[in-house]
């Protein structure tokens, strides 16, 4: 019996998290309710809830969803994205994914924004507290420090992660645009580390 509740708790999870998509694909974020959720996935508001806690922890999950083949390809994949690379070729390739997870998930994150604005509890979670924000910023602090110990990478590094949310690239992002913003990158990390030679 309990066997049986967890395949169904799964499937739930599932049919919540494709309903969420599907939605946002043809809504605007702040049209995607949980009670839209709940009877797209055919399942009660309160499952919703008791899955996910929240609105904004749904959206969370979904994009945690997305991120971790993200995180896969850096930790066990291909150079550059993966081990193998210079930290300077790493940082390029993983700011340049991070910029086309961005736009490929543009009304996601915007989802994501709008449900932490609406929030009806003072316990907002930071977005340095995100598991998500966390491994990008771990990842990303970490190839600055190896290519330039003489700066604060982890200064550098919110500076750079914090650009994905800034409008007008969050508007770019949101339309599809993620091509101009890693070049922008890669001149950026190029410069940055071109400084350590000169």
């Amino acid at each position: 019996m309990e066997r049986r509740e967890r395949a169904d708790a799964a499937r739930n999870r599932q049919a919540i998290l494709r309903a969420a998509e599907d939605l946002l694909r043809r809504h605007p974020p702040e049209q995607v309710s949980v009670e839209r959720v709940a009877a797209a996935a055919g399942v009660g508001k309160g499952t919703v809830f008791h899955r996910f806690g929240s609105r904004t922890g749904l959206m969370l999950e979904l994009m945690s969803e997305r991120a971790r083949e993200l995180e896969q390809a850096v930790v066990e994949g291909p150079a550059p994205l993966g081990p193998g690379a210079e930290p300077e070729e790493r940082l390029v390739a993983f700011l340049a994914a991070a910029a086309a997870l961005g736009a490929r998930n543009g009304n996601l994150m915007a989802a994501i924004e709008h449900a932490a604005i609406t929030r009806k509890t003072g316990a907002e979670q930071p977005r340095e507290a995100n598991p998500i924000y966390v491994f990008w910023h771990r990842h990303v602090s970490g190839l600055i420090a190896a290519g330039r110990p003489d700066v604060d990478a982890a200064q550098i590094a919110h500076m750079l992660l914090g650009t994905l949310h800034m409008e007008p690239i969050a508007s770019q992002l949101r339309a599809g645009e993620h091509e101009r913003l890693a070049a922008a990158f890669a001149q950026l990390v190029r410069g940055l580390f071109r400084e350590a030679g000169g």
